[in-house]
């Protein structure tokens, strides 16, 4: 089944071997589960920690009501469905307002509004073939940022417009997740929605360290990092034609990159810029959407 799932394995970040405890510490216990129909991952070090992850599966489930594509009630399929959504959650709010901010800085690369472009190609795709001319300018005429409105009192859309964010999403859960467990005091923990969000550093001693499935390690402390790969998924059995589309032209994004990994203060932040960054003709320009985000860096672009 086609996912705009990163494909993890093959080209984004993945932990390494972490160091062995420090003698007379507890071990560090490892949760899996889903999030956003994906594995996900967390990795805590503590007498409780069974408990700690069933609090952090709870939090997860919670969010997935508010953007998964796939519960018929969540709070973002309600939205596509009607339009409309009166007294829209504040998880909802804040999230669309980091995808605005990094719509702005990347001239409109990162569009949550592509849903429609999206499904089109995902339907294509079961039937094996690829949308035409005019059906790509009918889907793209449905997206426009700009036209998108949302406050404390009411999100809406204008009529056909739907919206993904899949591209930030997962980053986001990561980040509410990590909000929850430190409100409790807990640190050293490493949360993986497909985007990694770390706090504090490995309890074993240094940094929790992840290795980039293109080369290299980045080391996390009290920071995110997350691995976009436009060919990870594809719409096509030749494997030409990527699950990231550009919303200015409609297509998948060029074969330009393998994988670009953006680390950053926030999962959420580091997850939208590096789908936006697939889109992006050369480093420079990744580097300077970036320039307008404190604390962001580029740590590979292949």
């Amino acid at each position: 089944m086609l996912t705009r799932r990163r494909f993890l394995s093959l080209s984004a970040a993945t932990l390494a071997l972490a160091p062995a405890a420090r003698a007379g510490t507890v071990p560090v216990h490892t949760w899996k589960g889903i999030a956003l129909g994906a594995r996900a991952t967390i990795r805590i070090a503590h007498p409780d920690a069974a408990a700690i992850c069933d609090r952090a599966a709870a939090e997860i489930g919670r969010l997935e009501d508010v953007f998964s594509l796939y519960r018929r009630e969540s709070v973002l399929m309600r939205l596509n469905a009607t339009g409309a959504v009166e007294a829209p959650p504040a998880e909802l709010l804040e999230c669309l307002t980091i995808a605005g901010s990094v719509h702005r800085a990347t001239g409109g690369a990162f569009d949550p509004t592509i849903q429609p472009l999206w499904a089109l190609w995902a339907e294509h795709a079961a039937r094996g073939t690829r949308p035409g001319v005019q059906e790509l300018a009918k889907a793209r005429a449905l997206g426009g940022w700009g036209d998108l409105r949302f406050d404390t009192t009411r999100a809406a859309l204008p009529s056909g417009m739907a919206l993904t964010l899949n591209g930030i999403a997962q980053g986001y859960i990561a980040d509410r997740v990590a909000g929850l467990l430190e409100a409790e005091g807990l640190t050293d923990i490493l949360i993986d929605t497909g985007e990694h969000r770390a706090i504090g550093g490995h309890p074993g001693g240094g940094d929790w360290p992840v290795q980039l499935a293109t080369g290299g390690r980045v080391p996390l402390r009290n920071r995110a990092l997350a691995t976009s790969a436009p060919l990870g998924t594809t719409f096509d059995a030749a494997g030409q034609s990527g699950h990231i589309l550009d919303p200015r032209t409609g297509a998948p994004a060029a074969p330009i990159w393998r994988a670009v990994s953006i680390s950053a203060p926030s999962a959420a932040l580091a997850d939208a810029l590096s789908t936006a960054a697939c889109l992006a003709g050369d480093a420079a320009v990744i580097d300077r959407w970036l320039s307008g985000f404190d604390g962001v860096r580029r740590e590979a672009s292949l």
